[in-house]
């Protein structure tokens, strides 16, 4: 009668947030089973950055050069660590993190007006920022 392989250790790591994680120094391809709840990327020296980007569990496959599975564990990512205040507007939903002052912060479940707006303004920051940094190199 063959053994069960023992569970996989689990890595928690929160939503929008990164957590490193060593492996051995031989992995060099990753696999996750679901994207859309984490992301892993490989550094060099077996180092990967875990990161949260849904809520849920996964997990990722580390193999050699070979194919051989070097390891196998869970990925369960849990909600933010900060204060976060979520507000209804009927079935429309606000979240805003309140470390010290309250300001809008985008969390997955948000309704989408609310998201969009998020987004766009965040965007738009990122390309006027973009644009005085270049003009200020040229």
């Amino acid at each position: 009668m063959a053994l069960a392989d023992p569970v996989p250790e689990s890595i928690a790591v929160n939503v929008d947030q990164a957590k490193l994680v060593k492996l051995p120094s031989r992995v060099s391809t990753i696999v996750v089973g679901n994207p859309l709840i984490a992301d892993v990327t490989l550094q060099p020296g077996g180092l990967i950055v875990v990161t949260g980007k849904g809520y849920g569990a996964t997990n990722f496959i580390a193999m050699d050069r070979a194919g051989e599975v070097l390891v196998d564990r869970v990925i369960q990512v849990e909600g933010p660590t900060d204060q976060l205040v979520t507000i209804y507007r009927g079935i429309e939903r606000e979240s805003y993190s309140c470390m010290p002052i309250c300001q809008r912060r985008v969390t997955l479940g948000d309704g989408s007006s609310y998201f969009k707006a998020a987004m766009d303004q965040a965007g738009n920051l990122s390309n006027q920022a973009s644009s005085a940094a270049s003009k200020a190199t040229n």
